[in-house]
């Protein structure tokens, strides 16, 4: 960076932790007011609210509840886009603080509240040097991440990233101490695909085992092959997770069920791993219930694919992060076989998916995201803005 650069940039710095308090209530009003994938209405229409009050104007309604906001620079360069989500999940709120949910059963367990917050706060700063931009901007403020088959699909698919070169998107972590980001290239999320078997059997008195074709023990068998998948059937230095989460048969204890209905989740990141265990699923399904005599049905839906970070774009933030955070502070981003829908926007355009660390040492800021109990340090927001901020520095300014 040139020296005009760092004093843009410290000058952004500045700002951005002069609206700390600011953010900090963006958030925390999203946080007693959350709304489920695909039911995000009221969400939206405060990013709209927020966005216009800085000056910007806003496309709504793209890939359903989704808004972009794009800030133009006043000389021509490269496009980049950069993203938050915010829908919540179907959770319990047991926190006590004075912003925990106030709708019953749905929670910002994920910290999608703090990303889009953060991305509000971005724009509010960055906007003011909208003439010193060598490109543009664009705001990606995306709903339904939490449920395939997500928002981001149908954000793309409305045309938001055709003509954008670079994509960047960022996730509080409860793993991570406040004060460093995770960063990794290649795979960091895995594909997630759902399946629901429903095997069909002839049940009947459990006294005549003979007289039926018993689901139940159709369903256990169908069970124990299905785990043997990734042991057997998958190269050893490849990833791949198969979970069987829901088995039901039967409500009586003397009675051999007709049915049984089995439900688990595919975990992957090669793509061609992705295919063979989905045929193997299926080979195992046709192969036992024609063993013994019953038939079935399958659902199998393909989720979000594997989350690729690119290697170029990743080196550059990486390098940029150490320079903004130090070194030390700049820590590997450990895969994991969760899933993000981040990862249309990568099989889009190049970028990387980074991870901002959101635990202190208060017990509270510990609980894993999903959880219940779910909080993060607040200061992790405005870490979030200034990785942002540096990115843009890079590219634009």
């Amino acid at each position: 960076m040139s020296a005009v650069d760092n004093k843009t940039i410290n000058s952004i710095f500045e700002k951005l932790d002069e609206d700390f308090e600011e953010v900090k209530s963006w958030r925390r009003y999203m946080h007693q007011y959350p709304e489920l994938s695909f039911q995000e209405e009221k969400t939206a229409n405060y990013i709209e609210e927020k966005l216009k009050s800085f000056g910007l104007d806003v496309q709504r309604n793209i890939g359903g509840h989704g808004l972009i906001s794009v800030v133009e620079g006043k000389q021509p360069g490269k496009k980049i886009a950069l993203r938050a989500d915010f829908d919540a999940l179907p959770i319990e709120d047991e926190k006590e603080t004075p912003y925990k949910s106030t709708k019953p059963g749905v929670m910002h367990a994920c910290g999608h509240d703090g990303h889009t917050a953060a991305l509000l706060g971005v724009a509010k700063v960055v906007s003011q040097y909208k003439d010193n931009l060598k490109g543009s901007i664009v705001f990606v403020f995306q709903p339904a991440e939490e449920t395939p088959p997500g928002g981001a699909k149908y954000m793309i698919e409305d045309g938001i990233l055709e003509d954008v070169d670079y994509v960047f998107g960022a996730h509080l972590a409860s793993d991570i101490p406040i004060g460093k980001v995770g960063v990794g290239e290649g795979y960091q999320m895995a594909a997630v695909d759902k399946f629901a078997i429903h095997l069909k059997g002839n049940g009947g008195h459990g006294a005549r085992p003979h007289q039926t074709t018993d689901s139940l023990v159709i369903g256990t068998s169908v069970v124990e092959a299905l785990q043997k998948i990734v042991s057997r059937q998958i190269d050893p230095l490849q990833s791949a997770v198969v979970t069987i989460g829901v088995f039901q048969a039967g409500n009586a204890f003397n009675v051999i069920p007709d049915t049984a209905r089995i439900e688990g989740t595919v975990r992957t990141f090669d793509p061609a791993v992705r295919d063979k265990v989905e045929k193997e699923i299926r080979s195992i399904i046709e192969g036992i219930t024609s063993a013994f005599h019953a038939t079935y049905e399958l659902d199998y839906l393909r989720g979000y694919p594997a989350l690729f970070n690119h290697k170029a774009e990743t080196d550059v933030a990486r390098d940029l992060f150490k320079e903004t955070f130090e070194d030390e502070n700049v820590v590997e981003f450990a895969p994991t076989m969760g899933a993000e829908d981040f990862s249309y926007f990568l099989e889009a355009k190049p970028g990387t998916y980074f991870r901002v660390g959101s635990k202190n040492d208060d017990e509270a800021t510990h609980f894993p995201h999903h959880h219940p109990r779910f909080d993060i340090d607040e200061r992790a927001l405005v870490n979030i803005e200034k990785a942002f901020a540096t990115i843009i520095n890079h590219y634009l300014l």
